[in-house]
């Protein structure tokens, strides 16, 4: 497939104001995505799509764009309002409909902006479809007759249906009462629909982050600053804390004695849940997932294959491998037989479940899970430099991982977006990692 001139991995994305997040490209994009969409309504009657957003301020603009360019083109357009990027895909396949659009930049600050694509059963976009909309995009914007434009409508119960599919999630026979949470919604879009999951299966809730102002989101809130949750659940004597982001997609947790554990932690957790019930067919980490955790997938007997970084490749090789459950260090859990895409609350409600099953502290639960202490330093990399076939670097690398002999892993990858190369050393203990890493940074990487 040829290089796409507008999406990334997931979805367009950009400063607003800027080349492509700006209100004649979202309508020009709505236009190009209702032309795509429509020839791959199933069945009779008008195509329609439902649109959800986060709490940004230029979320009116785009979703008004998007609406406009929609219903030129002859789509239908269901407007959900604020509801978390999971929603959506929810919402989308739930109401067989022929996609569901997000606006929403997740964890970035409140000037940023994007827009991303569902397919109808919940899944992301396929990329031909996307690169059928790319090529579009450069064409006449133009309107169907008059008769065949789309109509738009705001679903009123956009909120309430998703707050009971989540509940859905969490086995009748289980309540949490008696627990105290502080949920920290990041000022985003589950601000009104976190807390009410929790509160509704019985835990008493502190909402935080659940204030938007349009201009807050992720603002030292929410997963991107769990530091701010840690300070919430000792000022409240809480049990847990939850962290989302903007979105909603990403989890974070916090014990009551302000112990945070992140996407890994949590993620085995769930595994461990499961395996008392049923067999575990295999878990999707990432490159960045720690070896502990690799490690402790040996021992217990769960095959588990590493993904490139991104939610978007977890969820692409989990369908592959015919697997339920994977996720990132980031916080990004997938739990396929529950939804058909990352959601932070769904996640948060698979770890409480364990708990509320068996017991015991959330330490407890991954008392024996071993984290690998984690190095990572970036270091300057001249331009044009062919690093994957650097003699030097590939000797040091040799040498570092023959130390480690299997009690450790070496990750080299280039950034994506500044010119470093990122170095990750793991160990069983840190003076092992310390070790490696020197033996890497000492490496001098020129052309000459």
């Amino acid at each position: 497939m040829s290089e796409r001139k507008y999406f990334g991995t997931d979805g367009i994305r950009g400063r607003v104001g800027g080349p492509t997040i700006n209100a004649e490209f979202a309508l020009r994009l709505g236009y190009a995505a209702g032309r795509v969409l429509a020839r791959r309504q199933p069945g009779h009657g008008r195509p329609t799509v439902v649109i959800g957003k986060d709490t940004r301020i230029s979320g009116y603009m785009l979703e008004s764009a998007l609406e406009a360019g929609l219903s030129a083109a002859g789509i239908d357009v269901l407007l959900a309002g604020p509801v978390p990027t999971p929603a959506v895909a929810y919402l989308a396949r739930t109401l067989r409909l022929v996609a569901g659009i997000v606006i929403s930049a997740s964890h970035n600050p409140y000037h940023d902006n994007g827009i991303k694509f569902f397919a109808g059963n919940g899944m992301k976009l396929p990329d031909e479809v996307e690169s059928e909309i790319e090529a579009m995009l450069d064409g006449p914007l133009e309107c169907v007759d008059s008769e065949h434009l789309g109509r738009a409508r705001r679903i009123d119960d956009a909120a309430g249906r998703y707050i009971e599919f989540c509940k859905s999630s969490f086995p009748n026979e289980l309540a949490l009462s008696g627990l105290s949470i502080v949920v920290d919604a990041a000022h985003g879009a589950a601000y009104h629909i976190a807390p009410h999951v929790f509160r509704e299966l019985g835990a008493e809730v502190v909402e935080v982050g659940c204030a938007p102002d349009g201009f807050n989101i992720n603002e030292g809130v929410g997963a991107t600053h769990p530091e701010h949750l840690v300070e919430e659940v000792r000022k409240h004597g809480a049990d847990l804390g939850i962290a989302l982001d903007g979105d909603a997609d990403r989890l974070q947790m916090v014990d009551s004695t302000g112990r945070l554990y992140n996407g890994d932690e949590l993620l085995y957790v769930i595994i461990r849940d499961r395996m008392r019930h049923r067999k575990v067919d295999g878990v999707v980490g990432t490159l960045m997932t720690n070896f502990g955790f690799e490690k402790r997938m040996q021992e217990i007997g769960v095959p588990f294959e590493r993904a490139k970084v991104g939610d978007r490749y977890v969820l692409e090789m989990l369908l592959q491998k015919g697997w339920q459950l994977g996720g990132e260090s980031s916080g990004h859990l997938l739990c396929l037989d529950q939804h058909t895409t990352g959601d932070g609350i769904i996640a948060a409600l698979q770890v409480l479940q364990a708990m509320a099953r068996h017991g015991g502290t959330l330490a407890e639960h991954v008392g024996d899970l071993r984290m690998f202490p984690q190095l990572m330093i970036n270091v300057p990399l001249e331009n044009g430099l062919d690093w994957q076939n650097h003699a030097g670097l590939g000797k040091a690398r040799q040498d570092v991982e023959a130390m480690l002999a299997g009690r450790g892993r070496v990750l080299i990858r280039a950034s994506g977006t500044e010119p470093k190369l990122r170095l990750m050393v793991e160990a069983e203990d840190e003076a092992l990692a310390q070790e490696g890493m020197q033996q890497l940074v000492a490496v001098e990487l020129t052309n000459g």
